[in-house]
């Protein structure tokens, strides 16, 4: 539909990152998302509060601002659209775009108008954990279990690039940050990896031997733990399972928070 393709044609831009806006818009999407918390139903993509701070301006959200006015520009062409269908949409838009799997997408999503919905701070996934902290994040408040957690992150991290001015941390975790692919688990079990320090910021990351990729610490976390790396495994000898196995999670994903009668 109209929506649709203004999100397509909005997405490529030579002068940003790798030549597309793809990647940062699905962060968007999974931010908004991560909020949510299964034990009091508070938070997800329902209600778009990441208009308002303190979620806004939450650790973890730096660096979405450009995302945010992609989609205000998109939103004031289209304002019969919401923004937590437009924000979920423009995810499941560029991960087709970046030649990703589809994924199921129901609109339906309504915007909070003031800041009384706004979940805490502090439950978006941190890449300087541990399994422990993925654990806690991923199954005990989003409710997704070892295989789903596994396929999230390989999904998330397979596009993309960190930015020292925004995390501290620098680099790409595939050769081809906006290309949808089962490479980031490829790369993570083959290639060699150093721990070391961001030079700019001293931010602590891994590094290959080329210096031209990196991982964080939940990364090489997924290879440390023996459940967690069974699906790495699994996934990095099957891209067709990969790519379906992210679609049916992500698509529960942009689900967290939206009462559906």
């Amino acid at each position: 539909d109209d929506v649709r393709e203004a999100i397509k044609k909005s997405l490529a831009c030579p002068t940003f990152d790798d030549g597309s806006f793809g990647p940062v818009v699905v962060r968007l999407a999974w931010h908004a998302c991560a909020t949510y918390d299964k034990n009091t139903g508070e938070g997800g993509s329902n209600g778009a509060t990441m208009r308002f701070p303190p979620e806004l301006t939450d650790d973890g959200n730096t660096g979405l601002h450009t995302a945010l006015h992609l989609m205000e520009v998109i939103k004031q062409r289209f304002p019969a659209i919401t923004y937590a269908d437009l924000w979920t949409l423009g995810a499941v838009v560029a991960i087709e775009e970046m030649c990703g799997p589809k994924i199921e997408w129901k609109p339906g999503r309504i915007d909070c108008s003031d800041q009384s919905k706004i979940p805490a701070n502090g439950r978006l996934p941190l890449g300087s954990k541990d399994r422990h902290h993925i654990r806690d994040v991923f199954q005990n408040h989003l409710g997704f279990n070892d295989q789903e957690t596994v396929v999230l992150i390989g999904g998330g991290h397979s596009l993309g690039r960190c930015h020292r001015k925004y995390s501290g941390w620098e680099g790409k975790w595939t050769e081809n940050p906006i290309h949808f692919s089962n490479r980031f688990f490829v790369v993570l079990l083959e290639l060699e990896w150093e721990w070391d320090a961001v030079p700019a910021t001293g931010s602590m990351q891994y590094f290959n031997r080329e210096n031209d990729l990196m991982m964080l610490r939940t990364d090489m976390e997924l290879i440390k733990d023996p459940e967690f790396k069974k699906w790495v495994e699994i996934y990095a000898s099957d891209n067709e399972k990969f790519c379906k196995d992210f679609a049916d999670a992500f698509a529960k994903l942009l689900e967290l928070g939206v009462p559906r009668s």
